[in-house]
Parts: structure tokens; sequence; C-alpha cells
């Protein structure tokens, strides 16, 4: 964003975890508020603003700050589930600045004031985009170099197994190994020495070698190994649908019958938890993979689970989900989150989306829900999973099924989902295959 005012000392830049779009990932993602985020990023950052108003009575501040932070404290059993989020009572208790996006769910043009996408050609300099495969920002990493490396513009990329905030290893439930962590990336570099020999070169004019190396570089979960491409997306890899099935089933076959449908009831008063993933929360909420079977017990979630694999499966770039999908609703939400699974039955969350629908209650739609991108071998013995439900609380608000604006409504009722693999209705996962 600073970039954008093209500050004339400014030469070379490396965008560390940073957003391009804040309707994807920032503020809101496929029409869901980011709740979780903007709910725990609001009320530390009211503490600043109580600083100021309280700055001359030290006595009132102590005792406005604690009552802040006893809010926050307070986010993941009770004031999350606030209602209506428009007026978020927390916030409004402290006198603080609201939460931020639900205009911008209305008219897209409301966040125009911190969007990057869009107005990359006002960044006339080198970017070194890194970020990470768990990162609440990976999108517009990934975005930030694609719109940079189409204009023509020197850039790099880099994405390791990280989450936001966290680079050592581990990351939530995974050890990637000691090489896996930002500052002793593959035992060969640290951060410091990378950013360095990047700023040597367009700063001191220096030969660091580093524009001679392969502009993209990825972690490749599964074999746990650092590894150069010369673009991304990867142009070897092979969109590859593996597609819904009955009892269950998750195939490359498509369905050549009617194999009937699945369904299930959303409640917004029960929502499916958020576990794990791309989260920038309280602490009860921890970020990154994590075991996914206590997700996948509760009513509410369909999992389609392919046979063991035969020999190692790798999927390297962007995610996609084409869903068709019916509601008795007027507005509901479909969550998709694709899992790698272990021989033991671990089943660990690799990515997912969200998206937010409006249509005519009871009529089949195909949705397409954006995963973002990954880089995960799926090892032989191992079962590729996809968890189908339609929420994801507290990182995304919950969709009311009223149809109401966002954050007015406090009614809630529950819809009836239904979810269709048939040969006209082929409800699949799109998997970038990478030849091994």
């Amino acid at each position: 964003m600073a970039a954008l005012e093209q500050p004339p000392a400014l030469k070379a830049m490396i965008p560390f975890i940073t957003w391009s779009e804040p309707l994807d990932g920032t503020i809101a993602r496929g029409g869901a508020l980011e709740l979780g985020t903007g709910a725990s990023w609001t009320l530390q950052q009211g503490l600043d603003q109580l600083m100021r108003r309280h700055r001359h009575d030290r006595r009132a501040l102590g005792r406005a700050i604690a009552a802040l932070v006893a809010d926050y404290d307070r986010l993941a059993e009770e004031n999350y589930w606030k209602l209506p989020l428009r007026g978020f009572e927390p916030v409004a208790r402290h006198r603080i600045a609201g939460l931020r996006g639900m205009e911008a769910l209305d008219d897209a043009a409301a966040a125009d004031h911190f969007r990057v996408a869009g107005k990359h050609h006002r960044v006339g300099v080198p970017t070194f985009n890194i970020g990470g495969w768990y990162d609440i920002f990976l999108a517009g990493t990934i975005d930030n170099y694609l719109a940079m490396r189409e204009l023509g513009k020197p850039a790099k990329l880099l994405l390791g197994p990280w989450a936001h905030g966290a680079v050592t290893n581990p990351i939530g439930e995974r050890n990637f190994g000691y090489g896996a962590q930002l500052t002793f990336m593959d035992l060969r570099v640290d951060f410091l020495s990378l950013q360095l020999r990047w700023f040597d070169h367009w700063l001191k004019g220096l030969d660091t070698g580093l524009m001679e190396e392969p502009p993209v570089r990825i972690f490749v979960m599964g074999l746990d190994r650092w590894r150069d491409e010369p673009a991304w997306p990867l142009q070897r890899a092979v969109p590859t649908p593996w597609y819904l099935r009955a009892d269950g089933g998750l195939s490359p076959d498509p369905p050549t019958a009617d194999e009937g449908t699945d369904g299930y009831a959303y409640d917004p008063a029960n929502p499916v938890p958020t576990r794990g993933g791309a989260l920038l929360m309280t602490p009860e909420f921890r970020s990154g993979p994590l075991d996914q079977r206590p997700v996948e017990a509760r009513e509410g979630v369909l999992v389609y689970t392919s046979r063991p694999l035969q020999k190692d499966l790798e999927v390297t770039g962007p995610l996609t989900v084409r869903l068709w999908a019916a509601t008795t609703a007027v507005s509901t939400d479909w969550v998709a989150r694709l899992c790698d699974v272990s021989p033991d039955g671990l089943s660990i969350n690799i990515a997912d989306g969200i998206s937010r629908v409006r249509g005519e209650p009871g009529v089949a739609a195909e949705q397409e829900l954006d995963l973002w991108a990954t880089s995960n071998v799926f090892r032989a013995g191992h079962r590729i999973r996809l968890q189908v439900t339609s929420s994801c609380f507290p990182r995304w608000d919950r969709n009311l099924n009223t149809g109401e604006r966002v954050g007015e409504g406090t009614r809630m009722e529950v819809a009836r989902q239904t979810i269709f693999h048939d040969p006209g209705r082929p409800s699949h996962v799109l998997l970038p295959v990478v030849p091994i």
C-alpha cells in the first residue's frame, strides 16, 4: 500500500505475508466476513485508541485497558457469538473503531482505500513476495507476485509451510523438519541473509547471484523439502478432477449413473467450529495443519474420501471445488476443505474455502469455491479427503440463512442442504496434479 504512493526513495521491497484484494482473505472471503481475524484485530487496535483517549488519566486508562482485554479474552466463549454484528457489542461498549468489511460486502468500493489489486502498475520497484501455505494472506502474496510478473517487473516468490506469525517448526501439529523454518530455510539461508542478498543486488549493484536463480521457491509438504520452479503456477501441473461419489467416495472416475444425493442440516445456532487453517485469531484457535477428525465426526459435515493411493500423488497449484448443491434457504454458505489422511486415520487439513450464495430455494446450482493453493504430496497409502459443510465459525461469520443484510440479522433459520453427484451434476475438486 505504501509503495502505491511511489516514494522516490523506494528502490526495492520484500512484501512479507501481505494482501492484495481485501475481500479475499483480509476483511472477507467468498462473500463471508473474516470475523475471527476482524474481531480479534479490532479489539487489539482499540488499545491504542484508549491510550490516546485517557492519556491524561492513568487510572482511567488502566480500567479501560483491563475492561477491553477482558472482552478480548471472552471472544471465543462469548463475544464472537454476539449479534447483530453491526454495532458489535464489545466494540460499542468501549467506543472504538468498529468491525471492518460489512460495508464492502455491499459495495466493493468501500474497501478501495486499502486495496492493492488492480493498482500494481503504480508499484515500479522490484518485489520479492514471501508467504506461507497456511497464511491468511496466501492468495494476496501469490496475486501480488503474478501481477508484477505480468507487468514485466522483476519479481520473485517464496512460499513456506507457515501460518501468519508462525514461521518456526512445528506448524500446527505438523513437524515439517528443521529446514522448514524461516530462519533455517533448507539449512542454507536465513531470512535476514536472503533479504540482504536482494537489497545488495538492487541497492548496491552487487552480484549476489540471486537473480540468476529460479524466480519461484516452494516448500513441498508431504515430501517436506524445498524446490525451485521456473514459474507459478507450474506449467507441468495437470488440472485433474476428483469426483464426489456415493457412500462418501472420492474418485478420479466420474459418476456414470444416478448415485442419489447427500444431505445435512445447517443450524447457525450450532455451527461447525474452526479448527486449524489460515487463521489469525485468539489463542484458542491454533492456525496451520491440525487433526480434523473432531470436525469430521460432527453432524452437518459430509466427508468424501478416496481409496488408499497406490503411489505418491503431488498436488501443487491453485485449488478449486465445483459443487452442485441446493438449499432450502434464500441465502447460505458452502465450505469445502481438502485433507490428507494417513494410514492411521489422521486427517490433516491442507486448504479450504467458503462461498456465500443467494438463490432460489430448492434449486440445484453449481457453486465454485476457491481453496487458494497448496503444494502437498499425498504419499502412497494415504487417502485424499474433501469435507463439505456450511460453516467454519468463528473464523467466518455465520450465515443466518435468512437473507438479511450482513451484520444486521439476529434471527436464525435451519437450512436443509443437498449435495449432488450424478453425471449431469458432477461435484468435484480440481487438483493440479504434478507428474512424479
